[in-house]
């Protein structure tokens, strides 16, 4: 029957005197009274009064006349804390061993005009308070306990310090209480929150999330943590959607607060981090609970207290959220004293009562609202749903547990103190102002006395450890806070966060770790590219350049491989480039090679017809000895080819340059004294005398070495100053490092070819100026057509020699000294081998005699 009430109960959020019409139920005393030899003040926000209609009495227009109490059930584990403290202190025997605590219990109001009613009616302990009087002079009480609220603590302190009273707030530390200028007798009992942001910060981290909204209440602590929290979420590149602040004037009903979730809801935020306490933000809350917000992680500072609203929405709303509570150790007996608690133990108590009505069917004695008949057996708060009370003690309760033991060990050095001064006559009880019992406090609190980790230094209070737990409210009413990790900011870096994830329960709109980011991750190969005019988090992700690798996710630069390696085609890897050059095994280079052989082959056997016909007219009539050497060159110009072919070393490098320009300079040389030949034959205008010397002594033929002796020069001048060297080009093929010769100077290498082309051109000139003579055995022509091919074939291999890389750049040059010799060897010797082999008719001096140009010389004969 039990149960069946209490779920019957789960979705009522507040306790409310216009559920029953019992007297005793909505008659409530504003406190109550714990006997001890020494008493603690104690304001605690238990019940207040509300109107719904606004109903004023007539001559009292300040009062109402449908006034409704609310019992706050949550806020009674304060008193619960406070009674488990001090009995736990006066069992103690060796902790104030003939002293006794006890406490005067007075609800704190959270109403401006109402607030210092409770502490003057302590102060002068009378129903009708005389400032300055205490009607109870032998009744000490050292100190007084307040919160949560820092509005309310800030007034009673206000007032407290003016009799020297001593204060210990148990609410969430605030800056402006820390101000000892403004609240000397204060302290605050709870830890700084210094290190909250960063532990936000790092379980947002953990999850990947880069994209959450903030909100705020509109006051100095909101100010100050959102300093902290930027700088930490900025540390962490993690970008912020939204920022709100709440002000706390407010409401469930504000327009403005209600424009302000419809924002809150369409943003593509999924986590939105909440710091505040319930009186700053309850309007917040209770308009999330009323929208179904079931899309969004919520994280939480512990002093949020989710589930006070808990009603139907809240089901789906806050499931899943993530809060952060101060670690402290387990409470188990405080656990076991919630068990025993119940109105019969605690008399004196008025609240207990209300709840045992509430909550197990008892009814009220006609006699005295105190008492309590037809409850049900072993009726404990510990069967109520966890939504509506939670039998483990509270951060605040922490927080009044702590704060009761400091006042017994200050207590305990002061009687010590007084002991060793004035022995107490036995059967005196032991009198002392606040004041006097201020210096004892504040040595406590700094030598860290009580019974928790929190220490005070010199009112800065230290940062505490942290855990994380994951509310769990499904199915409905369930309730749980469960520890699914904690936050040290005392560990090392990078083990400050522990989590056990499988632990954890998510909202139910998500079916696994929710994701929270303006853009999505850009992938391996992909970087960042920051999008204009929004958070650094919002980003494209464009594909990494040429050779460049991103082997993790959101890289924002790719990395370039090293020269010695190339980037996959997933740009996420560098493999290893493999060495190359143009061997003889590759296609390219076994086309050459065949090109080069053939052509060599070819010269062999014109040079070998010219031998075998040595002695015919055509062959004597060009200058048999220039033929041959001419024939000989071509055939060790299309061999030095092969120098390029193959694996580059030092000696091909040099072979090959100085091989090709010394070879194509005998080669052209040879050219011009052909054509200076036919030139002296023909044009001269010296006496006959003169050209029968230059013919018989053979002049031109000198021109052959001196102009190789020139290149000889040109060459060594290339190899002292800047030789070739071996090479490595690792840009021309993708994936592949290309083995090459370097020229060493390039003024060297294309002087070099300067030279061949001013040979060329010399050779040209002069094959010209005799391009009209006789054409039977008149081979200027020819050799005027191959210069003219010579030069065109090097003078287009400069600019495209310089536009390739690698293989493509070797062959080219390969490819331009068969194609000029193969130039020479075809213009100037193909038509010849065509008459002596084909045309054997015309290969006579019969042939000659009947031509009708003729010259007036014509009767030498070239030999």
């Amino acid at each position: 029957m039990l149960w069946i009430l209490t779920f019957g109960l789960l979705y009522i959020p507040d306790f409310v005197g216009s559920f029953t019409d019992n007297d005793c139920y909505v008659i409530i005393k504003d406190g109550f009274s714990h006997e001890g030899d020494v008493t603690l003040g104690a304001f605690f926000p238990l019940h207040i009064y509300y109107t719904r209609k606004n109903i004023p009495v007539i001559k009292e227009t300040q009062y109402y006349q449908d006034v409704l109490i609310q019992y706050k059930l949550k806020n009674y584990r304060f008193v619960l804390a406070l009674v488990f403290a001090i009995e736990e202190v006066n069992r103690n025997p060796y902790l104030l061993p003939n002293t006794t605590l006890g406490f005067d219990l007075y609800n704190g109001t959270p109403y401006e005009m109402s607030t210092l009613i409770p502490p003057i009616l302590w102060l002068t302990r009378t129903r009708k308070p005389v400032l300055n009087y205490n009607c109870v002079r032998k009744r000490m009480s050292p100190a007084a306990l307040t919160g949560t609220s820092m509005t309310i603590s800030a007034r009673i302190g206000n007032l407290l310090q003016l009799y020297k009273v001593p204060q210990l707030t148990f609410g969430p530390f605030d800056p402006a209480l820390n101000n000892p200028d403004q609240f000397k007798f204060l302290y605050q009992m709870a830890p700084k929150d210094t290190s909250l942001s960063l532990a936000i910060a790092s379980l947002i981290f953990h999850f990947n999330w880069s994209w959450v909204g903030v909100i705020l209440p509109d006051d100095h602590r909101g100010t100050l943590f959102l300093s902290g929290l930027r700088e930490a979420m900025e540390s962490k590149d993690i970008c912020i959607d939204f920022l709100k602040m709440i002000p706390g004037t407010w409401n469930s009903f504000s327009s403005a607060l209600w424009k302000n979730l419809v924002n809150i809801q369409e943003s593509s935020a999924n986590v939105i981090v909440i710091y505040g306490d319930i009186t700053s933000l309850q309007g917040l809350m209770r308009h999330i609970l009323q929208l179904l917000v079931t899309w969004k992680v919520w994280i939480l500072n512990s002093w949020w207290d989710v589930d006070n609203n808990s009603d139907y929405f809240m089901v789906e709303s806050f499931h899943g959220s993530l809060m952060f509570s101060h670690h402290h150790k387990e409470m188990i007996d405080f656990t076991n004293f919630i068990r025993t608690v119940n109105p019969y133990k605690y008399p004196e108590d008025t609240y207990l009562p209300k709840f045992w009505y509430l909550f197990f069917r008892c009814s009220f004695s006609e006699v005295d609202c105190q008492l309590l008949e037809s409850c049900q057996p072993n009726a404990s708060l510990e069967l109520l749903p966890r939504h509506l009370f939670d039998p483990s003690m509270s951060e605040e309760g922490y927080n009044i547990y702590n704060a009761v033991y400091a006042v017994a060990y200050s207590l305990h050095e002061m009687i010590l103190q007084q002991i060793q001064i004035k022995p107490n006559v036995k059967g005196e009880g032991m009198e002392f102002s606040p004041w006097q019992f201020l210096p004892f406090l504040k040595n406590t609190l700094l030598k860290n006395h009580v019974r928790s980790r929190t220490v005070m230094d010199e009112r800065k209070n230290l940062d505490p450890e942290y855990e994380i737990l994951n509310f769990w409210n499904f199915p409905k009413g369930l309730g749980l806070n469960v520890k699914i990790g904690t936050f040290s900011p005392y560990a090392p870096l990078g083990q400050q966060l522990s989590l056990s994830e499988q632990m954890i329960q998510w909202p139910t709109s998500f079916t696994d770790t929710p994701q929270s980011v303006c853009s999505e991750s850009c992938r391996l190969g992909f970087r960042k590219a920051a999008q204009e005019g929004k958070a650094a988090c919002c980003f494209d992700c464009i594909p990494c350049a040429e050779n460049e690798i991103s082997n993790e996710t959101d890289m924002d630069q790719c990395v370039k491989c090293p020269e010695s390696h190339y980037a996959n085609l997933e740009k996420n890897h560098c493999l290893q480039k493999s060495v190359s050059f143009l061997a003889f095994d590759d296609p390219l280079g076994m086309a050459l090679t065949v090109t080069a052989l053939c052509f060599s082959v070819l010269t062999a056997v014109v040079l070998a017809v010219f031998v075998k016909h040595r002695d015919t007219p055509i062959v004597k009539a060009n200058n048999r000895a220039l033929s041959y050497t001419l024939l000989l060159t071509l055939i060790v110009c299309f061999l030095s080819s092969l120098l390029f072919i193959g694996k580059p070393n030092t000696a091909s490098c040099i072979l090959q340059e100085t091989a090709f320009g010394i070879l194509f300079t005998v080669a052209l040389s040879t050219v011009l004294a052909k054509a200076i030949t036919v030139v002296i034959a023909f044009r001269v205008t010296v006496p006959a005398r003169m050209v029968r010397w230059l013919m018989v002594s053979r002049a031109p033929n000198f021109i052959i070495p001196v102009c190789t002796l020139i290149e000889l020069v040109l060459c060594g001048i290339w190899l002292l100053t800047s030789p070739p060297f071996i090479d490595q080009d690792a840009h021309a093929e993708h994936g592949h490092i290309i083995l090459l010769c370097n020229k060493g100077s390039a003024v060297a290498f294309h002087s070099v070819l300067g030279y061949l082309c001013f040979l060329a051109l010399g050779s040209y000139t002069m094959a010209f100026l005799s391009r009209n003579l006789p054409d039977t055995f008149n081979e200027a022509k020819f050799l005027s057509f191959s210069m003219q091919v010579f030069f065109c074939v090097w003078v287009t291999f400069l600019p495209v020699y310089h536009s390739t890389k690698g293989k493509v750049m070797v062959a080219m040059e390969v490819f331009s000294i068969l194609a000029s010799s193969s130039a020479l060897l075809g213009l100037i010797f193909v038509p010849k081998c065509y008459i002596i082999l084909l045309r054997p008719d015309k290969n006579s001096c019969v042939d000659i005699r009947h031509k009708v140009h003729s010259r007036r010389n014509s009767h030498l004969t070239l030999s």
